[in-house]
């Protein structure tokens, strides 16, 4: 399969592109170059790993990565939309700017990823049988599922979360003509860099190389029996 991966410098997105590459290509996306050529250097020379430098948050930047990834192939399986910013900050003190930032990489970074890829989506052969050309797998929280349990100082990380849950919902309901799935998995606490910045001292519920395999697999194989669902994963709440 060809898949692409953001946020694949780091955390899950790391752990996904290095466990994927061995039998897949994968093209993984950050904007941090020196994390991706230690990923690049961990996966070795006879892995399928293609390290692209993209800021998301850049129209310009993904449209030239997926013009790279054009030129590599002229297909896309699967898409897994895993870069996230997670800024742990009470109300009141959150900035215009930080909201920003936080919508930026997100929900419109999911929002120009996904939409740069449309055409090598609508040519995927995930599942030609079901006649399902490809499977977009996006990452959110289940702080970000209405009635879940809410943490303080989160308010823009889960409210951007939410966006994200609707907006798979609403894709896969406008993509389901053309064979495009599009899932979004609700995650509990995940020990990463990420989770440490925010919360120092906290343990996490999950590992993340535990939960990056299985992520994986369920893209490699959830949009063959889902479509337009939120799964909650996670043994805490949230």
């Amino acid at each position: 399969m060809n898949i692409v991966i953001t946020g694949a410098s780091k955390g899950i997105g790391y752990e996904m592109a290095s466990y994927l590459s061995g039998n897949h290509r994968v093209f993984a996306i950050s904007r941090n170059e020196t994390l991706l050529k230690k990923l690049q250097r961990q996966s070795g020379e006879s892995s399928g790993l293609i390290p692209i430098v993209c800021d998301l948050t850049d129209s310009g930047n993904v449209e030239k990565a997926v013009a790279i990834i054009s030129k590599e192939v002229n297909h896309i399986d699967v898409l897994i939309n895993n870069a996230g910013m997670l800024l742990n900050k009470s109300f009141r003190e959150l900035s215009p700017d930080d909201w920003q930032s936080v919508y930026d990489v997100n929900v419109f970074g999911v929002v120009q990823m996904t939409r740069y890829l449309m055409p090598l989506l609508e040519k995927g052969n995930y599942h030609s049988e079901k006649k399902v050309k490809s499977h977009v797998l996006n990452i959110s929280s289940m702080g970000g599922i209405q009635g879940s349990m809410k943490f303080k100082g989160l308010s823009a990380y889960s409210s951007g979360k939410g966006a994200l849950i609707t907006l798979t919902e609403c894709l896969a309901e406008e993509f389901k003509d053309i064979g495009i799935r599009v899932n979004v998995l609700a995650l509990g606490s995940v020990e990463t860099e990420m989770f440490q910045s925010a919360f120092p001292g906290m343990k996490a519920s999950e590992d993340p190389i535990s939960i990056s395999r299985w992520i994986a697999d369920f893209a490699l194989s959830g949009g063959e029996f889902f479509n337009g669902k939120v799964l909650p994963v996670s043994t805490s709440n949230p």
